[in-house]
């Protein structure tokens, strides 16, 4: 008997882990009956409309209130499972829990790095009354048991992340093409909220140094501090950049833009696993990516793709091998495609997380 899911994320924001969530979510709804659980007008909630959607206006500081409305919607919808992804959540899930009849099993997927020991009363009776911890790389799965009690750690297993196989829509690239007024430029792109931390200025900075090169950079994503884009733009305008850098904004066309792209660059500072890695490895398009973290168990330096130590010096010189070098540009890209197609694909390894949920 197939057990009745509830994916819960009260991230307002909408990047990578909130994409995760909603792919759990349609995935898990072709075996079972699965309900999302998301914060109210908040960008995850206006971006998947569904009749098995609960939506709760969150407060951090009275969270019992949400943790109520969330705990009767698990015993009207006779939820056995629920599986949370934002660790900010974690105390409306516990709450919920508790106050449910049904005392559903407990599921957390960690998407972010874990850095300190969560010994004090709080946090270990928090994970008490978790069943199952979920990482999504090993280092992740390396934290989780070195920094939870062993006395109250729940069971911990790993199932990376996946991505399916693309269809890409060839006419509405040619049209960003003509939009963005691309013809034989070398496009180096990258993915994700702009913010100091995704490090959009390493790639303007890698594009300054190569000025006198046929390239320009694209940058996809919505802006989360106005400030951060200001400092973008006056860089871009003090290095005398200006038609060398394009702006997209927010798109759902995520694999129309990788495709446009002769390169994508991972520039960020702490990445657990790197979503826009495997997105870019199925597009066939090769990957620069800083060498700490989740990229460093995805990418092979040199063989299906490259790995840098953040500074846009290197990050140029990286850039500039790849322009210099179509052979090597197109094995990395053909060897990526490979990779991810034996190691991240989203069936696999969702059906992977399926299984050991209902198991457990």
């Amino acid at each position: 008997m197939h057990k009745k899911i509830l994916e819960l994320c009260l991230s307002p924001d909408l990047g990578g882990l909130e994409l995760c969530v909603v792919n759990y979510f349609e995935h898990f709804s072709l075996k079972t009956e699965t309900y999302l659980c998301v914060a109210k007008d908040k960008k995850i909630d206006n971006y998947i409309k569904n009749d098995n959607k609960l939506t709760l206006k969150c407060n951090k500081f009275f969270p019992i209130i949400s943790a109520l409305k969330l705990a009767k919607y698990i015993d009207e919808k006779s939820i056995d499972i629920v599986h949370m992804h934002w660790t900010k959540d974690i105390v409306t899930a516990v709450l919920a829990k508790l106050l449910s009849k049904r005392r559903p099993l407990l599921v957390q997927s960690r998407h972010m790095t874990m850095t300190r020991f969560k010994d004090d009363f709080y946090h270990k009776w928090l994970y008490k009354n978790i069943d199952l911890l979920h990482a999504v790389t090993k280092q992740v799965k390396e934290q989780l048991i070195e920094f939870i009690p062993s006395d109250v750690r729940p069971e911990v297993g790993m199932v990376y992340l996946g991505v399916d196989e693309v269809s890409i829509d060839e006419q509405r690239v040619a049209l960003l093409k003509t939009e963005y007024k691309l013809d034989k430029e070398f496009l180096v792109g990258i993915i994700g909220r702009i913010e100091e931390g995704k490090g959009q200025h390493l790639v303007i900075e890698a594009v300054g140094k190569l000025k006198e090169l046929n390239i320009k950079a694209m940058i996809v994503g919505d802006s989360m501090e106005d400030t951060y884009l200001k400092e973008l733009k006056f860089k871009i305008k003090t290095l005398g950049i200006e038609d060398k850098v394009i702006f997209t904004g927010f798109t759902k066309e995520i694999n129309e833009h990788i495709s446009l792209c002769d390169v994508t660059v991972l520039a960020t500072k702490k990445e657990t696993f790197g979503l826009v890695i495997i997105e870019s490895m199925v597009n066939k398009v090769p990957v620069i990516a800083t060498n700490r973290g989740g990229p460093v168990e995805i990418i092979e330096d040199g063989k299906n793709g490259l790995l840098f130590d953040r500074s846009s010096e290197n990050l140029a010189e990286k850039i500039r091998l790849l322009y210099d070098n179509s052979t090597l540009k197109d094995e990395l890209a053909s060897q990526a495609y490979i990779s991810v197609k034996n190691k991240f694909d989203k069936a696999v390894q969702v059906q992977k997380i399926y299984e050991v949920m209902n198991a457990s």
